[in-house]
């Protein structure tokens, strides 16, 4: 049987190619075209009401408006914050109506320990959007005036002080080692799922300490939580009397960079949109303004740039995480 030629078509939603059987079949440019048709989800790999929770909000509201269709925004916290991504990653269709943020546990975890998905084959990186302030905090009533009364306490006392964190693989977690290997002390971890969790376990002096990103911010303002110091290259501009490592003599400097991206094959068109819809965000005032409220800023790299940065962040997280004794087997 003769097959009927195909006949080239063009329409307002794009490229058509007309078929024999009268069905039209949509070119890829004509997806991206029409693309969001509906609400978009963005998975947020943490508890609500954190800084990771409010910035990525305001960025997703000001984007979702860029696009013409709101985000709905998925709080899909644990596994150190990768339970979200590689979900996505497993389930997600590659069609641009799923995002996730990517925070820096998504390198960090499948080099120390078996996971479901591969950071450099199972996403789509999109954007990346800021990085974090991170400090270490302690109830406003415990002893400890400073960080290095701790340190001493941890001393005298070998793991007996305790931290809260996002996670194992979190930069909060690599840190505060790193801090105990030069130290020369011992403390132990606590993992929970996110900053309202660390926020609650500090508070309630089920930790000494906690070590997060400023979802402490208001606890610190209103006197409950005292910051011993932040892991800046420079004091912050919200907490200027307060001292960062290197102040403290730890040559040392975390500000885990993140960014944002989806299942792996998405359509380089339908990416390019998203990337550009987040790209206004970051130059929102209000976007900013957000940001700054937690001692963030924004550090756009479009998808290209991102992508190149996303793959030598792994190659420099897998050597670290070697060098310190962590990786797996």
């Amino acid at each position: 049987m003769k097959l009927r030629r195909r006949t080239v078509v063009k329409a307002g939603m794009g490229t058509v190619l007309a078929t024999g059987a009268g069905l039209p079949l949509y070119l890829p440019a004509a997806r991206a075209q029409a693309f969001p048709a509906k609400p978009m989800t963005f998975i947020v790999p943490w508890p609500a009401g954190g800084s990771s929770d409010i910035t990525l909000r305001a960025m997703c509201e000001v984007a979702g408006k860029v696009l013409g269709q709101p985000f709905q925004i998925d709080n899909k916290g644990g596994a150190s914050g990768t339970l979200g991504p590689a979900t996505m990653a497993a389930t997600a269709k590659p069609d641009g109506y799923t995002l996730a943020q990517l925070p820096i546990s998504v390198f960090r975890l499948p080099v120390m320990q078996k996971t479901a998905f591969d950071p450099m084959k199972d996403f789509t990186f999109v954007s990346h959007l800021s990085g974090y302030t991170f400090g270490v905090t302690t109830a406003a009533d415990q002893p400890y005036k400073t960080f290095k009364e701790v340190i001493e306490f941890a001393k005298a006392n070998p793991g007996k002080v305790t931290y809260g964190t996002p996670g194992a693989g979190t930069s909060l977690h690599i840190g505060m080692e790193r801090i105990a290997a030069q130290a020369g002390i011992k403390w132990t971890q606590v993992p929970f799922k996110g900053g309202a969790e660390t926020n609650a376990a500090v508070l309630g002096k089920h930790t000494t300490l906690q070590a997060d990103s400023t979802g402490w911010k208001p606890l610190v303002d209103a006197g409950q939580l005292r910051l011993l110091c932040v892991w800046t290259e420079k004091r912050t501009r919200n907490w200027p009397d307060v001292p960062t490592l290197r102040d403290l003599g730890f040559d040392m400097v975390f500000d885990s960079p993140f960014g944002m991206g989806g299942p792996k094959g998405m359509d380089p068109a339908i990416v390019k949109k998203i990337d550009d819809a987040f790209r206004v965000a970051l130059e929102d005032k209000g976007v900013n303004d957000t940001l700054e409220k937690y001692d963030m800023s924004a550090r756009y790299m479009p998808t290209a740039a991102y992508d190149k940065f996303a793959r030598q962040l792994f190659a420099e997280e897998k050597a670290t995480l070697e060098k310190l004794g962590l990786a797996k087997a």
